[in-house]
């Protein structure tokens, strides 16, 4: 293992990201932060930083633990880093308020039929003015 690597190929490595284009999207747009401060691609990554990586609706507050080039399997991955116990707290608080957010909603057993729509095209123009 090296000792400090680019930022992009660490999150690709560590399986935050799919690609190093998506992981290199992800930093330009503003979702990685390393001790705090914004970061770009080319940041060299090193064992006992804080990163701090927005994904989706969660983010992840963690500390480097090893460096790495290569992306290997999961198991392996988790090994690199370890996420802070304050983090994970609020991803299960985040994930247990948005699966009661959705609990009394059902989908509807079929497509809308085309007078159903006409329907739902009207009632949408009435609230619009």
């Amino acid at each position: 293992m090296a000792d400090s690597v680019r930022l992009d190929k660490w999150l690709w490595a560590a399986r935050f990201f799919k690609t190093r284009g998506l992981a290199r999207a992800a930093i330009d747009g503003g979702h990685v932060h390393i001790n705090g401060h914004r970061a770009k691609p080319s940041k060299a990554v090193e064992a006992g930083m804080t990163l701090s990586v927005s994904k989706g609706q969660s983010v992840f507050d963690l500390v480097v633990n090893a460096v790495s080039a290569q992306r290997r399997g999961a198991p392996e991955a988790q090994l690199l880093y370890t996420e802070t116990e304050d983090s994970q707290a609020k991803r299960k608080e985040q994930a247990l308020r948005r699966a009661a957010q959705s609990a009394g909603i059902m989908a509807p057993s079929s497509r809308p039929s085309k007078k159903d729509r006409r329907e739902i095209h009207r009632f949408q123009r009435q609230e619009e003015p």
